[in-house]
């Protein structure tokens, strides 16, 4: 699809060294409108939205934060630990606000499997639809975090 202007001058942001050192997009070589696309695509297609999975990351964090660093258990069965790096750092589509550079890492202790995302994360993911392109080392992929934090549609 073509790419708005707009989205050109957001690719920009996103590439290392404008905003973080190793940038947003990985060795991801589609256009950014792609990315949006394919991704958005992917949710919907199990009845869900980015909205959704966003409130579910906020929920999870906001959970894990009580524990200061140590694991919390939720629901029974996904165990989440919140670290925070200090210091923040700016969404690339240039939305106001800065986000902490706090990591969250979540554990399905049914399954084993665990997925990780930062407070930046989940600011981009409800408001812009993005979850990092492929191979960024912060991509969330859409499919593992709905499978490993077990969200139905």
């Amino acid at each position: 699809m073509k790419q708005d202007p707009k989205l050109d001058w957001v690719e920009k942001n996103m590439k290392p060294g404008e905003i973080s050192g190793t940038g947003f997009l990985g060795h991801d070589e589609r256009k950014l409108v792609d990315i949006l696309l394919d991704d958005g695509q992917a949710v919907t297609a199990l009845q869900l939205n980015h909205q959704i999975l966003a409130a579910r990351m906020e929920e999870l964090s906001e959970e894990g934060r009580k524990g200061f660093g140590n694991p919390v258990l939720v629901d029974g069965f996904l165990l989440v630990t919140v670290e925070d790096s200090r210091g923040t750092i700016a969404c690339p589509f240039r939305h106001m606000g800065m986000y902490p550079k706090e990591n969250v890492t979540v554990v399905n202790r049914k399954t084993g499997e665990s997925i990780f995302w930062t407070a930046l994360n989940v600011h981009m993911i409800r408001e812009h639809g993005f979850y990092e392109g492929k191979g960024s080392p912060f991509r969330v992929e859409p499919l593992d975090l709905i499978r490993v934090l077990e969200i139905a549609g």
